[in-house]
């Protein structure tokens, strides 16, 4: 995998367990184009006085959610290490002009100052407050939603958080009714078992509910092992040890290394029976992307190995 990709998750991971082309991002408001709007926030309400122009989005694809409503940040982090615009191939061509790419974990807030933003979307993040602070003495900040852990933010609740910033309400019911039907039609493992890990610097871990891998999973009919989920303290993802590897067995075990190569994941040993190992780069960020886009993608593309792996 991109380096980029290898440095966020490995500080995510470790947190875990302790002027550009955007003069149309305000286009296309609802009826009430210039109405005020209050979107409420972990944080607190936010209020937007007028429809944005020039979106900065930070948190983890919060690009992608402002793209699946037609609107295209002037800047966004670039989570995954895609580069170019940012974004994964499932957004290809949202963009007419490629964003300034910023900071994940460490915000350059003069960086984000110099793009001007009348807005700025960090709906998933560590939820840290004086980053919040800071971010919104800039311009109007939309953070996570009231009780959820870091990154736990779901696809819909970023859709519907980004959707009412901009003014897009419309088009973001849309967008969740459509993905909920295709969830629904591709919801075929009731009562099958399941964990999802990862390979990184030589260990193992898991994720956990309230990470998107894990709740795509149970959206699709999966029920992730208990024991894993006992492990969790308020993170999405947890260490397994070399002496417990017993807790990634499951009726479908999900893996897939972060920073190396998928063939040195499928002939270890210690991998169970039960797993699939996913060494197609672009389902895997597509399924740690977490946006409705990325998503999508994943379900066309992982539902049918799921069912392959099951013998369904």
């Amino acid at each position: 995998m991109k380096r980029g990709f290898v440095v966020v998750l490995s500080a995510l991971l470790l947190a875990a367990c302790g002027g550009g082309g955007g003069g149309e991002s305000g286009s296309g408001q609802s009826a009430e184009q210039g109405a005020a709007v209050t979107v409420d926030t972990r944080f607190g309400p936010v209020t937007i006085d007028e429809p944005p122009t020039r979106v900065v989005a930070l948190g983890w694809s919060d690009a992608e959610a402002a793209l699946a409503l037609g609107v295209r940040p002037v800047g966004a982090s670039d989570w995954l290490g895609f580069g170019g615009n940012g974004v994964g191939p499932w957004a290809d061509g949202l963009y007419e002009e490629a964003p300034k790419l910023l900071g994940t974990t460490e915000v350059d807030y003069e960086a984000v100052a110099a793009l001007q933003p009348d807005l700025i979307l960090n709906t998933r993040s560590d939820n840290d407050e004086k980053k919040h602070e800071t971010l919104s003495r800039i311009a109007p900040t939309i953070g996570a939603p009231k009780d959820v852990i870091p990154y736990g933010t779901t696809w819909k609740q970023q859709v519907e958080l980004v959707a009412k910033a901009l003014g897009k309400v419309p088009e973001g019911e849309k967008i969740i009714k459509d993905l909920d039907a295709k969830f629904a039609e591709n919801k075929k493992f009731d009562g099958k078992s399941t964990v999802v890990g990862a390979f990184f610097d030589g260990k193992f871990g898991a994720y956990v509910s309230g990470d998107s891998r894990t709740d795509f999973m149970k959206a699709v009919g999966f029920t992730p092992r208990a024991e894993v989920e006992a492990l969790a303290s308020g993170t999405f993802y947890v260490d397994i040890s070399a002496e417990r590897l017993d807790l990634l067995n499951a009726d479908l075990t999900v893996l897939f290394p972060i920073g190396g190569d998928a063939s040195a994941l499928k002939a270890n040993p210690l991998v169970p029976a039960s797993a699939l190992v996913l060494d197609d780069e672009d389902l895997v960020n597509a399924f740690s992307s977490g946006s409705a886009l990325g998503t999508a993608y994943a379900l066309d593309k992982a539902v049918p190995l799921f069912a392959r792996k099951l013998g369904l």
